[in-house]
């Protein structure tokens, strides 16, 4: 069956700070041309920098995805990539004010929501794999798997050896409804992280909104009582008998793991469009997601 391109049918506008950097920031997603793909432009500075969301543009992935031209960059493009996929758009120019992409609730919620699409006159140009590629880190076991498909489809196994977590795996395909059980899906923390994150001042715009706190070790009054004052929250922060804290419900039994699949999505995007591929992967993260895309890159260019 014949699929045309799609893109965003009027300018949506967000705003918010960045999960890792802390910083204000403005975003307005607009239509853009059939065969444009996904392109982030940097308009607060001096002279409008853009960066093609592509794998070969990653510099970092240290705790979210980052893409670069030359020294401009814009962190943690996941959520946002992966709603675009999601929703099946193909073309969007994303003008951002600001170095990091607001984390608004920590899911892609609220780009589903506020997003409508229109089709364009020209044919989808997916990504075909021409063979299976897998790409493995020796040291933690992941691994990602990309194989020649008709469709695009992924299924994920996340396990941190955590007791509160235990093993959790998730899937998607062409018939999942990506807005209801893949987009509302929140990012995810272990209390000992943001902990010591905090106290290093290494997460600036962390609150009790915008994720999903893990307590795999006891903690104390005090522990809770000073990430409860950072965070700003303000009820009394308590370990739930599951093992979370007490500041969100969750949606999904395995709503972390399902993260975790919404991350992959969005990074696996930057193999340049919609790829028909099946994805299997063990562990994924940003590290060995992008390293995936971009193998899929050099594949492709190398035809």
């Amino acid at each position: 069956m014949l699929v045309n391109q799609r893109t965003v049918a009027e300018i949506v506008r967000f705003e918010g700070k960045g999960l890792h950097t802390g910083t204000f920031s403005r975003i307005a997603i607009h239509p853009a041309p059939a065969d444009s793909g996904i392109v982030f432009v940097r308009t607060d500075l001096d002279s409008p920098v853009k960066i093609n969301a592509l794998a070969e543009n990653v510099t970092s992935t240290a705790r979210s995805t980052t893409i670069s031209n030359g020294d401009v960059s814009v962190v943690t493009i996941e959520h946002i990539m992966s709603a675009l996929t999601g929703l099946g758009i193909d073309n969007a120019l994303i003008e951002v004010e600001g170095v990091e992409i607001p984390i608004l609730d920590g899911s892609a919620r609220p780009y589903v929501e506020a997003i409508k699409t229109v089709e364009q006159d020209a044919p989808r140009r997916y990504v075909e794999i021409p063979e299976a590629v897998e790409v493995k880190d020796e040291q933690s076991g992941s691994f990602v798997r990309i194989e020649p498909a008709d469709s695009f489809s992924a299924s994920i196994t996340v396990d941190f050896s955590s007791k509160v977590l235990g093993v959790q795996t998730a899937s998607y395909d062409e018939q999942t409804d990506y807005a209801s059980e893949i987009a509302v899906c929140r990012t995810f923390v272990f209390f000992h992280e943001i902990e010591f994150l905090l106290r290093n001042n290494l997460i600036k715009g962390g609150d009790v909104d915008n994720a999903i706190v893990i307590v795999e070790h006891p903690v104390s009054e005090e522990q809770l009582a000073f990430v409860s004052s950072v965070l700003g929250d303000k009820k009394q922060i308590a370990v739930t008998s599951e093992g979370y804290l007490n500041n969100l419900t969750l949606h999904f039994p395995d709503e972390c793991g399902r993260h975790k699949l919404l991350d992959l999505i969005g990074d696996i995007r930057l193999a340049g469009g919609f790829p028909k591929a099946k994805i299997t992967a063990f562990k994924p993260g940003h590290g060995i997601n992008t390293t995936a895309a971009k193998a899929v890159r050099q594949l492709v260019n190398n035809q």
